[in-house]
């Protein structure tokens, strides 16, 4: 492809609610968000973010991938795919060298220092890809895969509930990065999703059942892909609504416990769906740390109700997204204390435009999506200085 560069597109201003200065990264009037918080788009040295766009499609919402040098804000793009890359259908190695996505029924494979392409895996039509994710040692990339069933998905979660009661049948693959092997080390009969390699042991990886949470029975499950036998993650009560798990830097599972009735979603009448409230219950939602074997370590009251979490590096200091605001919630005492970092204002209509806030790798800014002007732009904000580690 022909290496197409863009001009920087920066501007600033000042959060009305916390006086913290927002650096917002693109304002082309296209439609950009970053990487899924559970990947991460910063390089490894912070420099450079990855991100998709729509900026060079004929028409909206045929994303291709992008990079941006953070400090002068020139973005190269990487891929010109005429089909797009499926939303959310994309991951990278912590090096950024090599990055893998889903376009059409294909899953390929970019060198980013070439911006060669290969084609490891193509499905078939009656059999729907995932979010694939790369071993910590790169060779292998693994995602769920589900039958598709005839349930129409949109925004604000259409579907959502019917897609999992129809789909009777999920696997989860690995694919050798060469594209030599592809076979399946786990089939079940529950929509699968959600598949992560821990970043400390690449023959093990968490996935989800997936779906509303508060009728999902035991939603995080961890996956030996040698002896190919899962177990459950934190065993799930009747009353517990699990959801948002991610791997930390050091090999721990965290995961959000919204207690009884909560569904996961956020639409955009921003209401989050409560049954009861904590009042009449007596339920505070929690957060929890659980080790490779499933046993839960920590657990944290956290009755704040943010749509998504990201840890820092040592798993004291957590970035959330509230219905207006991010947040960071310090988890490194007894009793968490919250703080508002800046008001996103986005409307929550697709998963793009949810902020999935993300620090970066030195835990000195954090990354995260809105669509305040209309169309889905890029943030940048510094963490103050007695919050980092």
């Amino acid at each position: 492809m022909v290496v197409k560069e863009f001009p920087p597109e920066f501007k600033e201003f000042t959060d009305p609610k916390t006086g913290n200065i927002v650096k917002q990264l693109t304002s082309h009037g296209s439609n950009n968000y970053h990487f899924y918080f559970t990947d991460n788009s910063f390089s490894a040295d912070d420099k450079e973010i990855y991100f998709l766009s729509d900026r060079s499609s004929e028409v909206p919402k045929v994303y291709n991938l992008f990079k941006m040098k953070l400090e002068s804000g020139v973005m190269t793009q990487l891929t010109d795919e005429p089909k797009g890359i499926v939303p959310s259908f994309h991951t990278k190695t912590r090096e950024s060298d090599v990055i893998v996505y889903v376009t059409g029924r294909q899953l390929k494979k970019l060198d980013t220092s070439t911006l060669e392409t290969k084609v490891l895996y193509e499905g078939k039509p009656d059999i729907q890809l995932g979010h694939p994710h790369i071993s910590a040692d790169k060779k292998y990339i693994g995602m769920a895969r589900n039958e598709q069933v005839p349930i129409e998905r949109g925004a604000n979660y259409r579907g959502f509930k019917e897609t999992m009661y129809a789909t009777k049948k999920g696997w989860i693959t690995l694919i050798s990065m060469d594209g030599s092997e592809v076979f399946d080390v786990y089939e079940d009969t529950h929509w699968l999703g959600h598949f992560q390699f821990s970043p400390v042991n690449s023959s093990l990886a968490t996935f989800c059942h997936e779906g509303p949470w508060n009728l999902v029975h035991q939603r995080i499950w961890l996956l030996d892909t040698r002896s190919r036998s899962p177990r459950p993650v934190f065993r799930q009560d009747e009353d517990d609504c699990i959801g948002h798990e991610f791997w930390t830097t050091d090999g721990k599972i965290f995961f959000d416990n919204r207690r009884k009735g909560h569904d996961g979603t956020i639409t955009i009448n921003k209401t989050q769906a409560t049954i009861q409230s904590a009042e009449e219950t007596g339920q505070i939602p929690f957060v929890g740390l659980a080790d490779e074997k499933g046993t839960l370590l920590k657990k944290i009251d956290l009755p704040y109700y943010c749509n998504h979490y990201h840890s820092n590096r040592d798993n004291t200091l957590l970035v959330g997204d509230e219905v207006e605001d991010l947040v960071l919630i310090d988890i490194s005492r007894e009793q968490a204390e919250i703080q508002t970092l800046c008001t996103h204002g986005t409307s929550w209509n697709t998963q793009q435009t949810h902020c999935h806030p993300t620090f970066s790798w030195n835990n000195e800014k954090v990354l995260f999506t809105s669509d305040r002007e209309g169309s889905c732009n890029l943030y940048l904000i510094d963490i103050p200085k007695r919050g980092r580690s």
